[in-house]
């Protein structure tokens, strides 16, 4: 099997404006698609139930008699989790004491503090109440998304999580219901796709409405979630997989070879780059990719990946090749080079960054602890990965005495009374001392 690998150089003309059209995903969405997500969201707000298990036996090849038939009773998880391989078993425990710990540390509590006047300053922090946990199913069963998604939310405190996950022809992968098990998930449903989407962000008389919608998903969920957002909030939309590797020609290629392969072998729409300012180095990792690319069960899929969206990127330096990472803004970044720390400062945009040459981007993917809900599609320019905060909200808090309104007042007054408000500033005044006084 062979790739046709892209090649740049960053002395080349074109370069930036190259990089800027292989970088660029496009976020529009496929008319075709949004009329048939809109029909399924539609049919799920006023038919509920019925059209929950219309689609189920349409789309994934069940036949079922009633709603009951999807939820998954408490006793099957706990089932899951006993049955699996006992090395699969200790691994999954392990992963979610890791990522648990870890999230632990992002806990947010509510402060306050009194000025000297006795205004009382402060932040309320609260956990959402319901969150619903959306998680793929059929050709991929990605477990390890439970405990990334759950996790984080029963650290916030959120009291109800509510788990989809769709079974086609009646298949359920005990691994995702032994995950669900051990990250607290309170209910979880066999139902997928938009469909699956709509009852999470409507409610039917089974599923509870939720306030946020988390996990990823295909083509079709991807669009519902950003059609019912508003009416519950979303994590994000996230684009394909993408890994950006940085190398200064001294890992053993073959590590690097398989590093690209990690993300590619997610879909054809994945993106694997590498850097290094060596360039017999990048010439032998492309030795080392064509030599393993045959040994690779998913190989039709790495090469996909590679040929349309992959590239080898030679540069001068180290420095400029920051440069390009930060452009980039990549959803995983790899720093495979000596002393990584002293040029992490450097790093302004990425979403996880993996440092050294022993760092495998797996190890984040699955245990190290940080989640692997990811900004993707230069998006972590302004994003960040998902955590304990993403299940929190913050209410201000404001308390005036007589003395601080008597203060805040006028200048409330001042204000508004310059963007002709007369209620605003009315409001403030009547508490005023001065008035109060005449009154």
């Amino acid at each position: 099997m062979t790739i046709q690998l892209r090649r740049m150089n960053i002395n080349e003309r074109s370069f930036w404006t190259d990089l800027n059209q292989l970088v660029d995903w496009q976020t529009e969405l496929d008319g075709e698609i949004v009329h048939t997500v809109q029909e399924i969201l539609r049919a799920v707000r006023s038919r509920g139930n019925a059209a929950l298990l219309d689609y189920t036996s349409q789309f994934d090849r069940r036949t079922l008699q009633q709603f009951q038939d999807l939820n998954v009773p408490e006793e099957r998880l706990h089932q899951a989790l006993n049955s699996i391989d006992k090395a699969q078993r200790k691994a999954l425990e392990q992963a979610a004491e890791r990522i648990q710990n870890y999230h632990q540390r992002q806990l947010q509590e509510s402060w306050q503090y009194t000025e000297a006047d006795g205004t009382i300053l402060g932040q309320k922090i609260t956990p959402l109440d319901k969150v619903g946990l959306y998680v793929p199913g059929g050709k991929a069963t990605y477990f390890s998304s439970v405990l990334m998604n759950a996790l984080p939310a029963k650290v916030a405190g959120v009291p109800e999580i509510i788990m989809v996950v769709p079974a086609p022809d009646n298949v359920l992968n005990d691994l995702v219901l032994a995950a669900a098990a051990l990250a607290g998930v309170h209910q979880v449903f066999t139902v997928g796709g938009a469909q699956a989407i709509a009852a999470l962000a409507y409610g039917t008389t089974s599923i509870p409405k939720v306030d946020k919608i988390v996990g990823p998903g295909n083509i079709y969920v991807a669009t519902a979630k950003q059609l019912v957002f508003g009416n519950v909030g979303i994590d994000m939309i996230a684009g394909p997989s993408e890994i950006l590797i940085v190398c200064d020609g001294k890992t053993d290629p073959d590590w690097i070879a398989m590093d690209l392969f990690s993300q590619a072998e997610h879909d054809e729409q994945a993106r694997s780059i590498l850097i290094s300012p060596d360039l017999d180095f990048l010439n032998t990792v492309e030795n080392s990719i064509h030599q393993l690319l045959d040994k690779m069960p998913r190989a039709p899929i790495i090469a996909a990946a590679l040929s349309r969206n992959g590239a080898l990127i030679h540069v001068n330096d180290l420095k400029q090749a920051l440069e390009v990472v930060n452009f980039i803004a990549p959803e995983h970044l790899e720093l495979s080079i000596e002393d990584p720390l002293q040029w992490l400062p450097q790093v302004r945009h990425a979403g996880a960054i993996f440092l050294g040459r022993y760092t495998a981007e797996a190890v984040g993917d699955y245990c190290a602890g940080p989640n692997h809900v990811l900004p993707t599609a230069r998006t972590a320019r302004f994003s960040s990965p998902l955590g304990v905060y993403d299940f929190q909200k913050r209410s201000s808090l404001i308390m005036c005495t007589p003395q601080s309104a008597n203060t805040l007042g006028k200048i409330a007054a001042t204000l508004a009374h310059g963007e002709g408000l007369t209620a605003h500033a009315r409001s403030a005044e009547y508490r005023v001392l001065q008035n109060l006084l005449e009154n």
